[in-house]
């Protein structure tokens, strides 16, 4: 079978107050992958031909615990070519990492062979006979293979895999500024300068790392070459123009993917065009830089819309990224022309969206719901029972991350599927109660709280006391059959979206407090009102 965030449930203790209870989260279980290969003595590890920073960087890693394990470890590409590329040049130097071109040639002497940030008997992978094979990747698989096969494809770098692995092994990473450096990079470079953070977890290595700045600023400043600069220029001259919605899509030839970022970071300052996608082709697929400079569009969203159904995509609210399956996209599009596949997916997100702000919207209610909040136990944490009032900080969910600023009367709610959401105490105490029943709240990560002006990381679950919905002020809500961007009354410069299925809501004691409820967490937490007729 293939590892791909398989899921337990497990019991982590909450407590406050003096109250100590017990809530149920989801989490990932993978059983220390690496540990299941220790019985093998000659251990090969093998990243794609043409490596790049992150599977350098993956590589190393598994190199040096296998080494610090006391096997006998040698790590390879093949293919034609060495490594010639400026900034890898560098990262192999500076960091000593012991990677060697091997051509094709008699059967590696080794009892297993691991392939990273890549799968055996791919296109891009030198064939080399190995009595054993297991696979450590970040792509999309679309073949199951068997249980030495660890893929998880919702991460951004397969760099962020091992320094997951080594993390749960309780491995301080930092205690080795060359591998934290390399890892840094590895996630860098495959993220398109950290604008492709899909997953919490990227986020987080990210953050944790103690790296070498200066060698980080080399690294990045050592990245385009005079060819590049080439790509670059002929990649401008061929870019098309959307008047209506004020897009442009442009199609460079192969490059390194930081390169597509200068190239979108380019188009998007040009004065008529609001969002913009650079692409090119890669192994397997395109990979996609997105950006955008408007308030109503979200380039991590536009990234997701893209490449639905297609392959990945996410980031930032100004710059994000993706990867589109060649594969999967000859299933949508048979002639797999991916630049008419992006021009139509562009032009159809511009317009699918009802865009509403609320401050300023009269909305209809007649054909609303009248509904209340179901008596739910979820979790709720008062800021300043976690930091000091004014603490600038940030927090960390599934959804992405919240910058918000510690506050007397602002407390935090952890929803039923650990969303998090911020509400005053006023409205709190008109719609909850403190309760003694055990939250039960499911994820497949803990939302975090981070200080940031000290940087120290809190797992929001260790402050949350439990408390139920009283019903509170009633609300009318309607169904979308159709997406909407929603600017609420109390942030107005940043939308929240609703898709087809999700509710659209609005308190019953003002009309202009509208928000989106996604549809599961409303069937959940909603429950309609019965009127009471006579007669």
């Amino acid at each position: 079978m293939v590892i791909d965030m398989s899921e337990e449930r497990v019991v982590m203790e909450v407590k406050g107050d003096g109250v100590t209870m017990e809530t149920q989260v989801k989490k990932r279980n993978t059983g220390l992958f690496l540990q299941k290969f220790l019985p093998y003595d000659r251990i090969c590890i093998q990243c794609h031909d043409n490596p790049d920073a992150d599977a350098l960087a993956s590589g190393f890693a598994l190199y040096r615990y296998y080494q610090k394990k006391g096997k006998r470890v040698r790590f390879i590409y093949g293919g034609k070519n060495e490594v010639t590329k400026p900034n890898l040049v560098l990262m192999i130097h500076e960091l000593q990492i012991p990677v060697e071109h091997v051509t094709i040639g008699p059967a590696l002497e080794c009892d297993i062979l691991i392939t990273v940030d890549c799968r055996y008997g791919e296109g891009n992978v030198t064939h080399f006979d190995a009595p054993v094979v297991a696979v450590i990747d970040h792509h999309q698989c679309g073949v199951v293979q068997d249980e030495n096969y660890y893929v998880r494809s919702n991460l951004a770098s397969c760099s962020t895999i091992v320094w997951d692995l080594l993390h749960q092994e309780g491995i301080d990473i930092n205690g080795d500024v060359d591998l934290a450096t390399a890892l840094y990079y590895g996630l860098y470079s495959d993220s398109n300068q950290f604008e492709e953070l899909f997953h919490p977890m990227d986020r987080d290595m990210r953050d944790y790392l103690k790296k070498d700045d200066a060698l980080i600023f080399r690294l990045i400043n050592t990245n385009l070459s005079m060819e590049e600069l080439g790509v670059a220029g002929r990649a401008l001259n061929r870019q098309t123009f959307s008047e209506s919605e004020h897009f442009s899509v442009i199609e460079t030839d192969p490059c390194d993917p930081n390169i597509l970022g200068i190239i979108s970071d380019f188009v998007i300052q040009v004065e008529e065009v609001n969002t913009c996608v650079a692409f090119n082709r890669g192994h397997g697929g395109y990979k996609l830089s997105v950006r955008s400079c408007v308030r109503e569009t979200k380039a991590n969203e536009l990234a997701e819309f893209l490449c639905e159904g297609v392959g990945n995509g996410g980031g930032h609210l100004n710059k994000a990224g993706g990867f589109i399956s060649e594969e999967l996209l000859k299933k949508e599009r048979p002639d797999g022309d991916v630049g008419t596949f992006l021009n139509d997916r562009m032009e159809a997100y511009h317009r699918i969206y009802e865009i509403i702000y609320a401050s300023a919207y009269d909305i209809d209610i007649s054909d609303m719901v009248h509904c209340q909040k179901r008596p739910v136990t979820i979790g709720y944490v008062k800021s300043t029972d976690m930091m000091k009032e004014d603490t600038p900080i940030l927090v960390r969910t599934l959804e992405g991350d919240v910058d918000l600023r510690v506050e007397g009367d602002l407390y935090l709610m952890v929803g039923v599927e650990g969303e998090v959401y911020p509400i005053r105490e006023e409205k709190f105490k008109r719609s909850y109660v403190p309760s003694d029943r055990t939250p039960e709240i499911e994820t497949d990560y803990a939302p975090t709280v981070r200080d940031n002006i000290y940087g120290d990381v809190y797992e929001l679950t260790e402050f949350m006391k439990p408390c139920m919905a009283t019903g509170g002020t009633p609300v009318y809500a309607r169904k979308l059959d159709h997406p909407v961007k929603v600017f609420t009354a109390w942030d107005p410069d940043k939308y929240y979206r609703g898709l087809t299925g999700d509710y659209l809501v609005v308190r019953e004691d003002d009309l202009h407090d509208i928000y989106v409820v996604r549809g599961n967490i409303f069937d959940k937490t909603y429950e309609q009102i019965r009127e009471n007729k006579e007669g």
